[in-house]
C-alpha cells in the first residue's frame, strides 16, 4: 500500500482547514492537504463579512470572545498574500426599514454595547452622506465601524498558491477513513490516529490528523469510538451582481439591513460586484430556491433601490455546517477508555462564522499541537454532544 508521510495531514480545504494548513506549515511541519474539490463548499458561496459585532446573537457570550479576538488577527493573517488578498477593512453600516426594524436594532445595540461592542447609532442624513444611494424611507441607521470584510474567493486563491510554494502538499482525493496504529492488526480504533486512507487506496501517514471537511466530518470512517458529531446542512442564497460604471462606486461599506424583520446584506467588492445573501434554510433542497431569490432582491431594493439597475451575474447555494447550539466544533476527542484520543484534531461545524473564526482557529489547532491548550475552547469541545465519552471521563477524572 502506497504511503506518503507528513507531520500533519489536513482533511479539507476550505477556508478554515486551509488556514490552519497554512498555519501549521510556517511553524515548520511537513503539512498535507486532502479535499478533492478545494474551496467548492461553504468557502465559495461566502460572502466573508468579518463582523463580530453586528452579528452578535444574544446568550452567544462564549463565542463572542472568539469572534473578536478572531478579527482583530484578520489583518496580519491576510498580510502575506499580499495587497490584493481581498481583505478590506471598510465599516459595517446596519439600517432598519420600519419602525419595528429600527426598534428591534436598537434594542440589539443596548445588548452590543452592555458588551462593551462598538456600535453608533446615526442619523439617516448621516447614513446618506455615507451611501447616497441608501433608501430616503429607512427608518434608522447604526454604525460598526470595526466589522470589516475579505473575499474568501480572493484570499483562498492566494492562500492556496502560497501554501504549494512553500511547500504544502495537496491532494486532490476523497478522504475515506482514519488509520490508526493498530489498523494493520484488525482494524480496531484503538490507541493512536496515525493518517489518512483515501479514495485512491493511498495512505497519508502522519503524527496528527484535523478534520475540517465540514459537513463530510460525520462521513469519514473509522472516527473514534463513541463520538457523534451532530452537524446539519444550513443553505443559503447568495446572489453576485456586477455594479455598471455609471451607479460606481455603488456602496463603500458592507450595508446589513432587517427589512419587516428579515435579515439581508450587501457586500461592494472592489472588482464592481456586490454581495447579496441572507437567507437560511433547513428545506433539505440543495439547490437555489427561488423564493430565497426573491427574497433577497426585493429586500435588498427596500434598502437600496439601485439595485434593480445591476446586472445578476451569479446565484449559488451552499449548505454551511450547523451544530445544535450553533457553535464550532474544536479540540481533540476523549477516548472511550479515558484520556483523549492521541493524533486527532477535530475543526468542523463553524456553520455562518467559518470565514471570521479561521485565524483563531489556526491559532488554537496550532496551540493543540504545540501542546498548549489555554481552555477558551473547552466550551466547543467537539465530544460535547457524545455523552457516553464525556460521561467516562468525568468518572476517570473524579476517580
Amino acid at each position: 500500500m502506497e504511503q506518503e508521510p507528513a507531520d500533519v495531514a489536513v482533511i479539507g480545504a476550505g477556508i478554515v482547514g486551509l488556514g490552519i494548513a497554512w498555519t501549521l506549515l510556517r511553524s515548520g511541519r511537513r503539512v498535507t492537504l486532502i479535499d478533492p474539490a478545494p474551496a467548492q463548499g461553504a468557502t465559495f458561496a461566502a460572502a466573508g463579512m468579518l463582523a463580530p459585532v453586528s452579528e452578535y446573537h444574544y446568550q452567544e457570550e462564549d463565542l463572542l470572545a472568539l469572534t473578536l479576538e478572531s478579527a482583530a488577527l484578520w489583518e496580519d493573517f491576510a498580510a502575506p498574500f499580499g495587497p490584493s488578498n481581498g481583505h478590506r477593512t471598510t465599516p459595517t453600516l446596519v439600517v432598519g426599514f420600519d419602525a419595528a426594524d429600527r426598534a428591534a436594532l436598537a434594542d440589539l445595540q443596548a445588548a452590543q454595547q452592555a458588551h462593551g461592542l462598538e456600535v453608533q447609532a446615526v442619523s439617516l442624513r448621516e447614513a446618506r452622506r455615507m451611501e447616497p444611494l441608501l433608501s430616503p424611507q429607512l427608518s434608522g441607521a447604526f454604525l460598526t465601524p470595526g466589522d470589516h470584510q475579505v473575499d474568501p474567493r480572493i484570499l483562498h486563491a492566494a492562500m492556496l498558491e502560497a501554501f504549494r510554494r512553500d511547500g504544502g502538499t495537496v491532494l486532490t482525493e476523497r478522504a475515506e477513513a482514519l488509520r490508526w496504529e493498530a489498523d494493520d492488526d484488525g482494524g480496531s480504533t484503538a490507541g493512536r490516529v496515525t493518517g489518512v486512507l483515501l479514495a485512491s487506496g493511498r495512505v497519508v501517514t502522519a503524527d496528527e490528523v484535523v478534520v475540517a471537511n465540514g459537513l463530510a466530518s460525520p462521513e469519514l470512517r473509522e472516527l473514534p469510538e463513541g463520538l457523534d458529531l451532530p452537524l446539519r446542512p444550513v443553505h443559503g442564497d447568495i446572489l453576485r451582481l456586477r455594479v455598471p460604471e455609471r451607479l460606481r462606486p455603488f456602496l463603500s461599506a458592507t450595508v446589513r439591513g432587517s427589512v419587516r424583520g428579515l435579515p439581508v446584506y450587501l457586500v461592494p467588492r472592489e472588482d464592481g460586484t456586490v454581495v447579496i445573501g441572507a437567507t437560511q434554510r433547513e428545506d433539505g433542497q440543495a439547490g437555489v430556491s427561488a423564493g430565497g431569490v426573491h427574497q433577497l432582491l426585493r429586500d435588498a431594493q427596500q434598502l437600496v433601490p439601485a439595485v434593480a439597475e445591476l446586472e445578476l451575474e451569479e446565484i449559488t447555494a451552499r449548505a454551511r455546517p450547523g451544530t445544535p447550539d450553533n457553535a464550532p466544533l474544536l479540540g481533540r476527542v476523549a477516548a472511550a477508555g479515558g484520556g483523549e484520543v492521541a493524533g486527532l484534531v477535530i475543526a468542523t461545524g463553524f456553520f455562518r462564522h467559518g470565514v471570521l473564526l479561521t485565524p483563531v482557529a489556526a491559532r488554537a489547532v496550532l496551540d493543540l499541537l504545540d501542546g498548549h491548550d489555554d481552555g477558551r475552547w473547552a466550551a466547543f469541545r467537539p465530544d460535547r454532544f457524545s455523552p457516553g465519552l464525556l460521561k467516562e471521563n468525568t468518572v476517570e477524572a473524579h476517580a
